[in-house]
């Protein structure tokens, strides 16, 4: 039963949560709301909708202003600037979740959520205990026309970068085949799975795990591998760069035009590639993301966001945000938020609900990337780099990368060059961390 039963006026939970591309995103989340109020008729969840680039500054905005979120959602770029955001006073504005929580099984009756998988519990996690809860999570993987394939005679799906130079080579020879082989978009998303992969650190600290990351690594002899080997690509006419950075469109766009065989991109994409490839009359495969064979293979991170819940709010008021935030990530509600979103489901019991009722095994393809992060190692390269100015960090990449390919820089010195860019957005970040910071410091993307 909720706390004010009987009287009196409602519970206000002001929950500043974000949408993807169009606010139709937001329906689904809008619904919960609803059934969430005709359960808990006390509680009013007042809410705050932003683009997801914006949320990070316009919760500043308000923080500034003495405004403060009860739950707040950031994109996984920026957890580390969530951590630390601060009130005008100088005190923490969110606080742990499972602290709050602690061992309860229940909150206002909604069953507390307890088996998300590793990957994304553990990504929204900072060494000083502060926690949040993510609904919904994702990860970039391998998508293959495979009627290409088999015309070119590649009847395994490359699981290595050398795997992948071979079948490349193969699709390049046919005489009616695509103008190249293989893209994906120039991001710096890439490279932090391409690190993870290697089991190799963004930055110190254990990529900013064991504590505040000061020291950046982005010339390591694992980034100018997987630099190394792009570039290969590109020059052996595999590669097709658009020439634009950060162009998703561009790279999905080729891969739906058979201008490519093999596309690296985000498993939300796969319903939509998948169907895509049917209704043009060719197969599109997914599988992991091809790794460096040279090393032993490590595992991959995680894209997707959390919620952040208030510090020092009464009683009433928390029990309430935790007991929607348990109620948003219920097994029922995950599923619905999966099927229309094409994020992963949030919890295993989604995951085996979804596999009893057989909708896996009409979408085969939304296995792949659950099972990729599965089979990835749990430790802080594959956890991922908890650092501020992390989407500069990987703009400084994408830079880079663009030279090495557009104006033949030298990779060692192009990035030798990034990492110093990056050493000094991370050393101007950590310098002003209280209140009054930059709003500049809070953006996700």
């Amino acid at each position: 039963m909720s706390p004010n039963a009987g009287g009196g006026s409602k519970i206000v939970i002001d929950a500043w949560l974000q949408y993807y591309k169009t606010p139709t995103f937001m329906d689904c989340t809008r619904e919960v709301v609803a059934r969430f109020h005709e359960r808990h008729p006390d509680y009013e969840i007042r809410l705050h909708e932003h683009d997801y680039p914006k949320m990070p500054t316009e919760i500043a905005r308000a923080v500034n202003d003495g405004v403060t979120p009860t739950i707040a959602q950031y994109y996984y770029t920026g957890a580390r600037a969530a951590f630390d955001v601060v009130k005008n006073d100088g005190s923490r504005l969110y606080t742990s979740i499972q602290q709050a929580i602690g061992d309860r099984t229940e909150i206002l009756g909604e069953p507390v959520l307890r088996d998300v998988p590793p990957p994304s519990r553990r990504y929204f996690q900072s060494h000083d205990g502060l926690d949040a809860m993510s609904p919904l999570f994702s990860t970039t993987v391998l998508y293959s026309n495979t009627t290409l394939l088999k015309k070119a005679g590649v009847t395994k799906i490359p699981e290595t970068w050398a795997e992948i130079d071979a079948a490349c080579r193969a699709v390049s020879k046919l005489s009616d085949g695509p103008s190249h082989a293989i893209t994906w978009c120039n991001h710096g998303w890439m490279f932090m799975q391409a690190l993870a992969g290697q089991g190799a650190l963004l930055v110190d600290a254990d990529n900013g795990r064991s504590g505040r990351a000061e020291k950046t690594f982005l010339d390591s002899d694992e980034v100018l591998a997987f630099v190394n080997w792009w570039q290969r690509l590109q020059k052996d006419g595999y590669y097709l760069y658009t020439g634009a950075q950060m162009d998703w469109v561009a790279a999905f766009g080729a891969f739906a035009e058979q201008q490519v065989a093999f596309l690296f991109t985000s498993s939300v994409d796969a319903r939509r590639l998948t169907q895509l490839g049917r209704d043009r009359g060719f197969e599109v495969e997914t599988s992991r993301l091809p790794y460096n064979g040279e090393v032993p293979y490590h595992g991959n991170i995680i894209g997707g966001d959390a919620i952040y819940l208030a510090d020092g709010l009464d009683e009433a008021t928390r029990d309430g945000a935790l007991a929607f935030l348990q109620y948003l990530n219920n097994p029922e509600n995950a599923i619905d938020r999966h099927k229309r979103t094409n994020y992963l489901p949030v919890s295993d019991t989604a995951v085996q609900l979804l596999e009893a009722e057989g909708w896996l095994d009409e979408h085969p393809h939304q296995r792949t990337a659950r099972a990729q992060l599965d089979n990835s190692k749990i430790e802080p390269a594959t956890i991922g780099a908890l650092v501020g100015e992390l989407p500069r960090l990987q703009d400084t990449l994408t830079r880079a990368m663009h030279d090495v390919m557009v104006s033949g820089a030298d990779p060692v010195n192009r990035f030798a060059q990034a990492n110093a860019e990056g050493q000094k957005l991370v050393d101007d970040y950590n310098a002003h961390t209280g209140p009054g910071r930059d709003l500049g410091s809070y953006r996700v993307h």
